[in-house]
C-alpha cells in the first residue's frame, strides 16, 4: 500500500494474505528493507527445510501459523504461531516445518560487532 504522508512505510494489514504457500517447496518475499535491515516473509510447504546456516548479523524468527522445529546451535526447539526468537549474529541455524508454516525473518544490519 502506498503511503499517504511523506515518509515511506510499509504497510500489511495481515501478512498471512500476503504468502502463498507452496505445497512443496520455500516461498521468500522481502517486504522491507534499507539500510539498517531487511523482513523476509517465508512460507514452508510441509516437510521442507531452510538447512543449517549462520548470519553475519543479528536476526529474529517470528512464527504467524504452521508448526516447525528450529535449530539453534546445538538446541532444537518447537515453534507455532506466536513463537519469537532472537538470534546473535554467527549462531548455527535450521528450519524444518513440520506443517505448512509462515514465518517472519528479520535482519539487523549494521549491529554484528554492537559493543552494548
Amino acid at each position: 500500500m502506498m503511503p499517504t504522508t511523506s515518509e515511506p512505510y510499509a504497510y500489511f494489514p495481515d501478512l498471512l494474505a500476503e504468502v502463498a504457500v507452496p505445497a512443496d517447496g520455500i516461498l521468500s518475499r522481502t517486504i522491507a528493507g534499507d539500510d539498517r535491515g531487511k523482513v523476509v516473509l517465508f512460507g514452508f510447504g510441509a516437510g521442507q527445510e531452510l538447512s543449517e546456516h549462520t548470519a553475519a548479523m543479528p536476526a529474529t524468527l517470528q512464527f504467524l501459523s504452521g508448526e516447525a522445529t528450529v535449530g539453534l546451535g546445538d538446541d532444537t526447539v518447537e515453534a507455532r504461531a506466536g513463537t519469537f526468537i532472537h538470534m546473535p549474529a554467527g549462531l548455527r541455524h535450521s528450519v524444518r516445518a513440520k506443517a505448512p508454516t509462515v514465518m517472519v525473518l528479520t535482519l539487523f544490519k549494521g549491529t554484528a560487532a554492537s559493543t552494548a
